[in-house]
């Protein structure tokens, strides 16, 4: 899933996506970081959002992404990127909350659970190797947490990690997820309860 002291879902979890999204206006702000969906957020501060992008998927950056994500990336490969994305599923901008510095992507995907109403929300984020080793990956994980928790939609986060990449691992059971398994031997699934709801029946 994803790297670059990130975690995320890989494509074979895109199975029941839930058409009428709940994460419509999602955002949050943190200590050091504000959060919120990508065209939004780079509206409000003027920024050009295929150049921030640019400066946060480098080759390095993307080396445990899934594999067609790999490289390095130009302005056209960029946009391209992230029209996919537009398509697929919600993405945030992360921010400086001081400098309005772009610094990172979280990448959300919505599934039904069961028949019901609820969802299981699958996380990815990654940050610009520039700032990795400052907590900001666990610091946003632990915003978007928190923002969860008040969308009564949403039961629980899931996240996955390489087994190549622990800290990572480490970000998310810092934040309460727990190992629930894998979908293969090189990657580990995270999972974490948002929602006091007994879902049985």
């Amino acid at each position: 899933m994803f790297g670059s002291r990130g975690a995320g879902f890989t494509p074979q979890w895109q199975y029941g996506y839930v058409h009428e999204s709940s994460l419509t206006g999602c955002g949050f702000e943190t200590d050091r970081l504000r959060v919120g969906e990508w065209h939004s957020v780079a509206n409000q501060q003027s920024l050009d959002l295929v150049r921030a992008v640019a400066g946060i998927l480098t080759e390095e950056s993307t080396r445990a992404l899934p594999a067609q994500w790999h490289g390095e990336y130009s302005l056209d490969r960029c946009r391209a990127w992230i029209d996919e994305r537009d398509g697929e599923s919600p993405t945030l901008l992360v921010l400086d909350s001081q400098s309005s510095d772009p610094l990172g992507l979280v990448i959300l995907f919505e599934t039904a659970v069961s028949e019901g109403s609820l969802i299981d929300l699958r996380i990815g984020y990654l940050f610009d190797e520039a700032v990795w080793g400052n907590g900001l990956a666990s610091e946003v994980v632990g915003g978007l947490v928190g923002w969860a928790r008040s969308q009564p939609r949403i039961q629980t986060l899931t996240g996955g990690v390489t087994r190549s990449n622990p800290a990572s691992a480490r970000v998310l059971a810092k934040n309460g997820f727990e190992l629930i398994g894998g979908l293969d031997d090189a990657e580990l699934i995270y999972q974490l309860s948002v929602s006091e709801r007994d879902t049985r029946g």
